[in-house]
């Protein structure tokens, strides 16, 4: 554990939570993408397979359990609560998700690690999360209208990867050995993926012309 894992783990957390906040205070999922938030929950159930037969650390199977629980009740949330389902933009949200989970799948197979079940689940998970976010992406460029929230969320999950590259840096000159090409690589297509989001981010935060108050 180094400042920039912790860094981005803590990052990741409050992208979480600034999410659960929007969808449970204000009884609101505007702008946010189910595509993606299944894809996460896919991401995790496939990542978090050894929860229960390797321990590591008390603090890496909690951020695990949090991270399954809050990925599926956001989509139980966004499916199933009564109030929150009517504020879905499904007219936007229509990336089709489906279409990148075998390809991930078939890479996984052929580049992985290990050809074991969980290791080819793990890295499974790892290209998923490259590209789950982009149904999210996609939606905010078509509706161009995103309110501070929603903005948030967005914001701190790439800069909980941009926290994890840094990570691996430090790893990397730290660590003897410390080589993990199909994290690596993955981990920098994720964050070119969220380079316009940052570039426009930071314009509104100084124009207010693209993001909304609450």
């Amino acid at each position: 554990m180094n400042l920039f894992r912790l860094a981005g783990d803590m990052t990741h957390l409050v992208s979480v939570v600034v999410l659960l906040l929007k969808i449970h205070t204000i009884k609101s999922c505007a702008g946010i993408s189910l595509k993606t938030q299944e894809l996460y929950a896919l991401v995790f159930a496939a990542r978090y397979l050894d929860l229960f037969v390797h321990f590591v650390s008390l603090y890496n199977t909690v951020m695990k359990l949090v991270f399954l629980a809050s990925s599926f009740s956001i989509v139980w949330y966004m499916r199933k609560h009564k109030i929150v389902r009517r504020t879905y933009d499904r007219e936007h949200d229509t990336f089709r998700h489906h279409f990148i989970v075998l390809p991930c799948l078939v890479l996984a197979l052929l580049i992985n690690e290990r050809f074991t079940f969980r290791e080819v689940m793990w890295a499974f998970s790892i290209y998923l999360e490259a590209v789950a976010i982009l149904p999210q992406l996609v939606l905010l460029q078509r509706t161009r209208n995103i309110d501070n929230l929603t903005g948030q969320y967005v914001f701190f999950l790439g800069a909980y990867r941009v926290l994890y590259i840094l990570n691996w840096i430090y790893r990397y000159f730290t660590e003897p050995h410390f080589v993990h090409w199909i994290s690596w690589i993955a981990g920098i297509v994720q964050t070119m993926l969220y380079a316009d989001f940052f570039y426009y981010y930071i314009i509104s935060l100084s124009s207010q012309s693209i993001f909304q108050t609450d």
